[in-house]
């Protein structure tokens, strides 16, 4: 293994510079009795049986002591608190839920009293396997060039995944503050859903209800499992 093979080499280096340090020492080890290097003191019995395997499980100096992660248990997968994460450590292994497009789900939008400026989203799961609402939805109102701003802050803990029937929503900010920006009126929405890579896989044109305004300070927050989420923002 590469470890031994490191440990092999930085003991044939010490024994080298031991050597060398005794050969140019040499008189004076002799004048005062000393042992040349390698010699054996027949005094003292060599270890075995139980001494040795101790001695062998027993970390050399100036190495880490190692310890074996249980493959189950509250430390395996864990995050702290004896809960597993939310995503797999292993992407690659995990397995992939399929997202939710046009051809496996609709989405329609809606006027809600409160909070005031706002509509809400909703993404319904028509297929027959589950689907997953990645990210949050690429808006567009009316013919603009630019998708509507996403807020970042609402990004949810995981991936909200549908089964069939089940509903996501997203909740719109139309408008910023008071007199900061001129609003424009908008008669149609454009809703771009999104896979795991956060690319587009189909657009869903929606009428918006009468009187829909928007300026440049409004905002779409990510798919939510719950509407009071969606419209928390």
């Amino acid at each position: 293994m590469r470890t031994n093979r490191i440990r092999t080499i930085a003991v044939a280096t010490t024994a080298l510079a031991a050597a060398l340090s005794l050969t140019a020492c040499g008189g004076e080890d002799k004048a005062m009795g000393t042992k040349p290097a390698g010699a054996v003191d027949t005094a003292t019995p060599a270890a075995t049986g139980t001494d040795d395997k101790a001695q062998s499980d027993a970390p050399k100096a100036g190495e880490p002591e190692t310890q074996t992660v249980p493959a189950e248990g509250k430390h395996a997968g864990g995050n702290g608190n004896g809960k597993k994460p939310e995503t797999a450590p292993n992407e690659k292994a995990a397995p992939s839920i399929p997202a939710c497009t046009p051809k496996n789900s609709t989405v329609k939008v809606s006027s809600v009293s409160r909070p005031i400026n706002h509509l809400l989203l909703t993404v319904t799961n028509t297929g027959s396997t589950d689907c997953a609402a990645y990210y949050a939805p690429f808006l567009r109102f009316d013919d603009a060039q630019a998708v509507y701003p996403v807020l970042d802050d609402s990004k949810p803990q995981a991936v909200v995944t549908l089964s069939p029937g089940q509903e996501a929503y997203a909740g719109i900010s139309l408008l910023g503050e008071p007199g900061q920006n001129e609003p424009v009126k908008s008669d149609n929405l454009g809703v771009i859903m999104v896979d795991k890579n956060n690319e587009s896989k189909g657009e869903s044109t929606l009428k918006l209800p009468a009187e829909t305004y928007t300026d440049s300070l409004g905002f779409v927050t990510y798919w939510q499992s719950d509407v009071e989420n969606a419209l928390m923002f």
